[in-house]
């Protein structure tokens, strides 16, 4: 068989069981992200070992197929910023910003605590500690639609916190990458932080003027999805830009250009073309490349007590942070240990954080799937535990409705 037969026989393998397990997963009440996670564990070195099963025989497919995966990551990131509304955010900004802070600073302080206790290198401990402050709030948004509550004081609290957080979370990275790459002494900070602010710079500059007029003048053109592919085409020198100008996560950029096209009059139709080919393609490639980088065998008992402790620091860590940032934001006792609890479920960008983190070599095969459990643990917990937080229901919202495309992103 042709490299290419192998490549095409291994696509779509990948996408059937990854469809398969999605749908199997949402039918026991679980996110569709968790099965394709766990059928990626299955496939991998764990069981089945796909990418190196006899009628492969090109040592480069599981290269290809990581690859193909990133792009994933790209446009996962990518319609995350599209979906922003930040009229929304500014309704209940107090609540957001102290909540999504205390939600990434607690456990992401308290997972570098934790690998700096038990021996890991500061660099490791970081990437730890960043994967633990993430969020995933499409699940919680989920079950908040299913409780009615999606539009009340709290459910818009949570959507905001959890929108600050993944910004906070993904700057924090862009940041400690950037450091990493730029050394520790002053003029090394100093340029680190000049070549972030012109890469900032020059994305919202070219998104606030130069993106419009660019928009509207391929929308006139006879040109196929003309405007769909200029989004692709931005989104990937947005992320190229974020790597050679900024020194930062490639993420980060194709974030930023899906925040400017969420300015267009054609944000819907490009939200509409590429969240298709997005999720019937390569976005569960990507979670499905994210489990067969794991491997069971590694796993001792030393690592099933490392799957223990970060999954208590994942669950107190969002519970006590952003519960105390509601609490401060004068909302009640209940109120704020629901908006923690809403924060539990660790999501896209924990994964695509600790892939970074495996590619980099800051994190060990063993932490890698050590982490990729605590994900898959706090997937399962959120919604029993988020149910039982509204078995009693809340007064009825005094806050207009949140805008839908926030909450779209999860059920593709």
């Amino acid at each position: 068989m042709s490299n290419f037969l192998q490549l095409i026989a291994l696509v779509a393998i990948i996408l059937v069981a990854a469809k398969f397990a999605g749908y199997l997963s949402t039918r026991f009440g679980q996110p569709s992200v968790f099965g394709e996670l766990l059928m990626g564990v299955l496939l991998g070195p764990s069981l089945l070992n796909l990418t190196h099963m006899t009628f492969v025989t090109d040592t480069h497919l599981p290269e290809i197929i990581a690859e193909m995966g990133e792009l994933g990551v790209l446009l996962l990131m990518f319609l995350a910023g599209l979906e922003l509304h930040f009229k929304d955010l500014t309704k209940n900004t107090r609540v957001a910003a102290l909540a999504g802070i205390f939600g990434v600073v607690l456990p992401t302080g308290l997972g570098i605590l934790f690998g700096e206790l038990t021996g890991l290198d500061f660099n490791h401990s970081v990437f730890l500690g960043l994967t633990l402050g993430a969020t995933s709030v499409s699940i919680s948004a989920q079950v908040l639609i299913e409780l009615k509550v999606i539009r009340s004081r709290v459910g818009l609290g949570l959507l905001g916190a959890a929108i600050f957080d993944d910004v906070l979370v993904i700057l924090l990275l862009s940041s400690f990458v950037a450091f990493l790459s730029g050394g520790s002494s002053t003029v090394g900070i100093l340029l680190i932080f000049g070549k972030m602010l012109l890469f900032f710079g020059l994305s919202v500059a070219v998104g606030l003027w130069v993106l419009p007029k660019l928009v509207r003048f391929i929308h006139k053109l006879s040109i196929s999805q003309g405007v769909t592919t200029l989004a692709i085409v931005v989104l990937l020198v947005y992320g190229l830009a974020a790597e050679l100008v900024g020194g930062m996560a490639a993420i980060t950029g194709a974030f930023i250009s899906g925040l400017m096209f969420a300015r267009t009059p054609e944000k819907s139709l490009i939200e509409t073309n590429l969240h298709s080919i997005s999720y019937a393609f390569f976005v569960p490639i990507f979670f499905i490349s994210i489990g067969l980088s794991v491997d069971l065998h590694s796993i001792d008992l030393n690592a099933l007590w490392t799957i223990l402790a970060i999954s208590i620091i994942a669950v107190a860590g969002k519970v006590i942070g952003s519960g105390s940032g509601a609490l401060l934001s004068k909302f009640s006792f209940r109120e704020s240990m629901q908006i923690g609890i809403g924060m539990i479920s660790r999501g896209e960008v924990g994964l695509i954080i600790a892939k970074i983190g495996l590619d980099s070599s800051f994190l060990s095969k063993e932490l890698f799937s050590s982490i990729i459990a605590m994900i898959l643990i706090t997937t399962v917990i959120t919604p029993p535990l988020l149910r039982a937080a509204f078995s009693e229901k809340p007064k009825k919202p005094d806050q207009p409705p949140v805008s839908d495309s926030i909450l779209s992103k999860e059920n593709a």
